[in-house]
């Protein structure tokens, strides 16, 4: 994607979460080898990236406190990159919750965090870009709200104290990067979708999309009293102290990593029977049924290209979209692949500084369709398929290879367009709901 203005550079990424369940962790680098082959960098650098996502995760470099980071395979991957012409963008947190020293809710994690960053600026002085923590507002959701993974927590108060905690962390972290190297820019990733409902939780959906934000606001330092959600943040045990600190001392993201899925965008829906059981929750206040609004809504996907949009209204920041993929058939993947590409580009052509689109899950993922809960679990192929341990590019890869000559595919339409994507229940009274990412709304604190 290299000849044209309009063009976002392609970027790449390798699922690399490590994640706690009670006393187990899960670690996608093990569980596909990617940390046992060098040679994975080369196969990368024939697609055409510019930058690659570069895990150095605090769990599997320094598990102990008291024990020497051990940076082999980091060294050897940073190397080979820099042979290679492809920039790293350094994650030190995915989806993680630390070394088993610590947790989310830990009072001490922003300082833990912080000293391991700095151990890594030391090792590698020459990297410019980071993402401390990737998607700081889902793990916190994940963790505190839902208790998928450790620890465990299903509360508004957990959610708030781990999403400050992961916030706190960032900025720490960033600032002992930043004085070891002051050219290190802050490339901060979040899961960003967009929520939709029946009037009856037009007050949820309103919710959500504001709160949906909140780890780029509190990074940039946009939370104080008039804020929409800071009655929710201070009910639930955020303190004034710590919302004074990151106000007065921000640390705004040189760029905002949208990573965008088909699943990110919801729709609410009190009539349950019409969706299958497993969607079925609640706000503690009234049952309802959250699903994937593109199963949902006449209209299908707000798609990325507004999204991005309202990002940049809101924050005035370059933007990127940093994690794609989907578990489906090839050609699948290389209509949702060309979809977002051509999203990403309308975005730049209105004006927004897309600065790339990255190519997430090169290597494929495991156990995501149980939200990594249990071990290895199914395993969905990227643009490399693992046969036996051993990497085979899939057709998909030449589709990335055209992309990164600026060239555009004629590519099957994808099935998030067509009527056999909806809920059978929900075909005969399909919504038509506004949909605006962009809409600042009050919001009533849960």
């Amino acid at each position: 994607m290299r000849n044209g203005p309009s063009s976002p550079e392609l970027w790449g990424g390798v699922e690399c979460t490590v994640n706690r369940v009670g006393d187990e962790f899960f670690d996608q680098l093990e569980f596909s080898g990617h940390d046992r082959r060098l040679d994975d960098f080369d196969r990368f650098a024939a697609l055409g990236l510019t930058a690659l996502r570069f895990p150095v995760l605090w769990e599997r470099t320094q598990p102990a406190p008291d024990v020497v980071p051990n940076f082999d395979f980091a060294d050897r991957g940073i190397a080979r990159l820099a042979e290679l012409g492809i920039e790293p963008i350094v994650g030190l947190l995915h989806h993680g919750s630390g070394p088993s020293h610590t947790s989310l809710d830990d009072p001490g994690f922003p300082e833990k965090f912080a000293t391991f960053a700095r151990s890594v600026a030391l090792r590698y002085p020459a990297v410019n870009r980071y993402t401390p923590i990737n998607e700081p507002l889902t793990t916190a959701r994940f963790s505190g709200l839902y208790g998928h993974w450790y620890p465990h927590a299903r509360a508004d108060r957990a959610f708030v104290r781990m999403l400050v905690n992961q916030v706190r962390a960032t900025s720490l972290a960033m600032r002992a990067v930043r004085e070891v190297n002051p050219n290190a820019r802050l490339v901060q990733t979040e899961d960003m979708g967009y929520v939709r409902s029946t009037p009856a939780l037009r007050h949820q959906a309103d919710f959500e999309n504001e709160r949906r934000f909140l780890s780029f606001d509190l990074l940039s330092g946009r939370v104080d009293a008039r804020h929409p959600l800071h009655s929710y943040l201070t009910a639930n045990g955020a303190s004034e102290r710590e919302l004074a600190e990151l106000r007065d001392q921000p640390c705004p993201p040189d760029v905002l990593g949208i990573n965008y899925y088909v699943t990110s965008e919801r729709y609410l829906d009190e009539r349950t029977q019409r969706y299958p059981a497993r969607y079925r929750g609640g706000n503690g206040r009234q049952v309802y049924a959250d699903v994937e609004a593109v199963r949902a809504c006449a209209e299908g996907l707000v798609g990325p290209a507004r999204i991005l949009e309202s990002v940049y209204a809101r924050f005035g920041t370059p933007v990127a979209v940093t994690e794609i993929h989907m578990g489906c058939s090839v050609a699948q993947q290389a209509s949702w692949l060309n979809y977002v590409v051509r999203e990403a580009a309308t975005a730049r052509d209105r004006g927004v500084p897309v600065l790339a689109v990255t190519v997430w899950a090169l290597l494929g993922a495991f156990g995501w369709d149980a939200l990594v809960t249990r071990p290895f679990g199914r395993y969905e192929p990227g643009v490399f398929e693992l046969v036996d341990g051993v990497p085979h590019a899939t057709p998909l890869a030449e589709s990335v290879r055209a992309i990164a000559r600026g060239e555009r595919e004629d590519v099957s339409p994808g099935w998030w367009t067509l009527p056999s994507r909806f809920y059978e229940a929900t075909v005969t009274n399909l919504p038509r709901s506004e949909a605006n990412p962009a809409r600042t709304a009050r919001i009533a604190t849960r």
